[in-house]
């Protein structure tokens, strides 16, 4: 084993492991590359800090070619004669500067000691190029494993493809890619790669090229891009594979006409056949019980009143008044407070803005203000009761369009609700339209069973029906 020097030049591939590939749902035809300046590199690992005020760096356990002759113009054959060693590297990169740069990667991968080598290198007359390994251990975990016969683009083509317009020079090194398994690391967390050729005599091996997370305590400054993170960045550093794209979900006007030509205990009974009991919302009453409620679900959530949480979240433009103004046409704002009726949630106010912005409903489980002038309009308002108290008595307003708990049963934004006398029920999106059209297939045999019950017949056998009374049911279908 031979130790390594400083490299003049550091050139990385974007993607070359099929499993990788997959991983990202993308297979690129030809390699694609970035530069990482010879600052980056740490010889023998050791400590990396994660910069201040960041959450997503990532590593990538790859293999390292170190040039050990003059290459320039040299074919994909004799690619790998210009190959002098291979040893282990780490491609550390910061997601949450991905955007600074684009593809070039200078800041989100160019920081000092984000390319660790090492620590030996195994000799390239030693091992052959297509049964290599490189493996990857999160806190002792194993988390990578690629081999060399899962490349896109053999070595040799990587150093033919470079030297076509630029001289690869002794020293200078080839990150050769990741396989799948990357993902971020977190301050304490202990990274280590291995490079090694199982199956070559002595099974040579870099060693363990081991690196430790510690957490940076200078922030950036005022200048140049701050770091930022999406969820797409999380996804990727995270290493989660792309979903296909679900259909977003449209409460249409057809379908809203039918769920009101249902009762909800129709509905409630049509849930339960799929197996969902826990989807009403009880114990409230309703301000406008004559009237229909249905729309889709908005969230607000309150926690538990705490003197300083409510001094940093209660004044000002909260959740609570956000949620009132960001309820749209046809939504249904639904509360979560606990089943606390020690204090309103809501007052004629934000009533009133929610009926101007055309929302269909308002659902709490906890305490209503002003429930007369709230009664008196024309916007459905089921509660768990009156009290005079102001919000901050019992709750602070936390948190809007997040999964909540309101009158026994869980919400989710976008989940349909239907309100009537009889109660509120919480239907699944995906599950609207099969459970409303089953629902008046329902009351249509309940129709027909009530009329043969007020015709004299008994009950045995017509409820529910037998198969000659469904035959006689179907030919009652057929005269309507």
């Amino acid at each position: 084993m031979s130790q390594l020097a400083r490299p003049g030049k550091i050139i990385a591939v974007h993607l070359n492991y099929r499993s990788r590939a997959a991983q990202r749902g993308r297979t690129p035809a030809q390699p694609s590359y970035f530069f990482k300046p010879a600052s980056s590199v740490a010889a023998t690992g050791g400590e990396l800090e994660r910069p201040a005020g960041t959450e997503l760096l990532a590593f990538e356990g790859e293999i390292a070619l170190i040039i050990g002759s003059t290459a320039r113009r040299v074919s994909p054959e004799d690619g790998w004669a210009a190959v002098s060693g291979v040893t282990a590297a780490n491609d550390f990169g910061l997601y949450d500067l991905r955007a600074a740069d684009k593809g070039s990667n200078v800041r989100s991968k160019g920081g000092d000691g984000f390319t660790p080598l090492g620590p030996d290198v195994i000799p390239a007359a030693d091992v052959n190029p297509d049964a290599l390994r490189v493996r990857t251990w999160l806190n002792g975990e194993l988390v990578q494993e690629g081999t060399t016969d899962d490349l896109l683009f053999p070595f040799g083509r990587l150093v033919a493809d470079l030297s076509q317009l630029m001289t690869l020079e002794p020293g200078d090194v080839i990150l050769t890619g990741t396989p799948a398994g990357s993902s971020v690391t977190q301050p304490g967390d202990t990274v280590e790669v291995e490079v090694d050729a199982p199956s070559a005599p002595g099974a040579p091996t870099s060693g363990r090229l081991v690196t430790r997370i510690t957490e940076g305590r200078v922030p950036f400054g005022d200048f140049g891009t701050k770091p930022s993170v999406d969820d797409h960045q999380r996804a990727e550093a995270w290493g989660t594979p792309p979903a296909p794209a679900e259909p977003t979900f449209v409460l249409t006007d057809e379908l809203r006409a039918a769920l009101a030509s249902v009762a909800t205990a129709t509905l409630s009974s049509q849930l339960r056949k799929r197996g969902l009991n826990n989807v009403s919302i009880d114990g409230l009453a309703s301000t406008r019980p004559d009237a229909r409620l249905i729309g889709t679900a908005k969230t607000l959530r309150y926690i538990p009143n705490r003197e300083d949480l409510f001094a940093s979240h209660g004044g000002g433009y909260n959740a609570q008044k956000r949620a009132f103004d960001a309820v749209g046409s046809g939504e249904v704002l639904v509360i979560e407070a606990r089943g606390e009726r020690g204090s309103g949630t809501v007052g004629d106010v934000l009533a009133l803005r929610a009926q101007v912005n055309g929302a269909a409903g308002i659902v709490t489980d906890g305490g209503v203000r002003d429930l007369a002038v709230v009664a008196a309009l024309d916007i459905p308002t089921y509660h768990g009761g009156p009290h005079p108290a102001v919000l901050g008595r019992k709750h602070v307003p936390w948190e809007a369009d997040v999964t909540i708990a309101c009158g026994g049963a869980a919400v989710q934004p976008g989940d349909v609700i239907v309100g009537d006398a009889d109660g509120l029920l919480v239907i699944p999106p995906a599950l609207v339209a099969e459970v409303v059209a089953d629902a008046i297939e329902q009351e249509r045999e309940e129709e027909y069973i009530a009329e043969q019950v007020a015709a004299g017949h008994p009950v045995d056998g017509l409820f529910p029906m037998n198969a000659e009374w469904k035959e006689r049911y179907r030919a009652w279908l057929t005269q309507r």
